[in-house]
């Protein structure tokens, strides 16, 4: 059995493939739509880590919050502005002593602010702590709001809720006022 080389006669020239300028034509078309696709895409990521750092920090005030509960012992979520950074763990124990101690740092995109760090009466090794009683509440003595904010100026807002249990996030631009609605 052999077969024929060469091109076939059933299909017409026109049709054996592409040119070279209909290629670099295509490949232009692409590389304008990237390059106007990628700065909004590189936003869109800053946005995802911003709200993911806000979400996290929600959530380990809820897992702050329940091991007080479950141990029967105050929890601080302490926070680190100037290493950008914080953790959970329990107040009585001692340095490296807490075997379910967890530490974060905030994503590099994102900064960590306190709000009114001068204010704050609970501290952890000199740091800034939110205080979670054994009852469920939250002590006085811990910072009403924290600050998460990145390069595109949004911003989230970890504030004290009104009936001061808890804390909830808001997406404002100026800081709200801690257990107002």
């Amino acid at each position: 059995m052999t077969s024929a080389t060469g091109p076939s006669e059933s299909r017409p020239a026109c049709w054996r493939g592409f040119t070279l300028i209909e290629l670099i034509l295509v490949l232009t078309l692409l590389a304008i739509a990237a390059a106007l696709v990628a700065p909004r895409l590189a936003n869109f990521m800053r946005g995802r880590a911003l709200d993911a750092e806000a979400r996290r920090l929600l959530s380990l005030t809820r897992a702050a919050r329940s091991r007080a509960v479950s141990e029967g012992l105050p929890v601080l979520l302490w926070v680190d502005a100037a290493q950008q950074a914080y953790g959970l763990e329990r107040e009585d124990a001692a340095a490296g002593s807490d075997a379910r101690a967890q530490d974060f740092g905030v994503d590099g995109s994102v900064r960590l602010v306190v709000d009114h760090p001068g204010a704050v009466a609970t501290m952890l090794r000199h740091l800034p702590a939110l205080r979670f009683l054994p009852d469920g509440s939250v002590d006085e003595g811990s910072p009403q709001a924290l600050c998460l904010n990145d390069s595109t100026g949004a911003t989230w807002w970890l504030v004290r809720t009104r009936d001061r249990m808890s804390y909830e996030l808001r997406r404002t631009a100026t800081p709200p006022l801690a257990g107002a609605r």
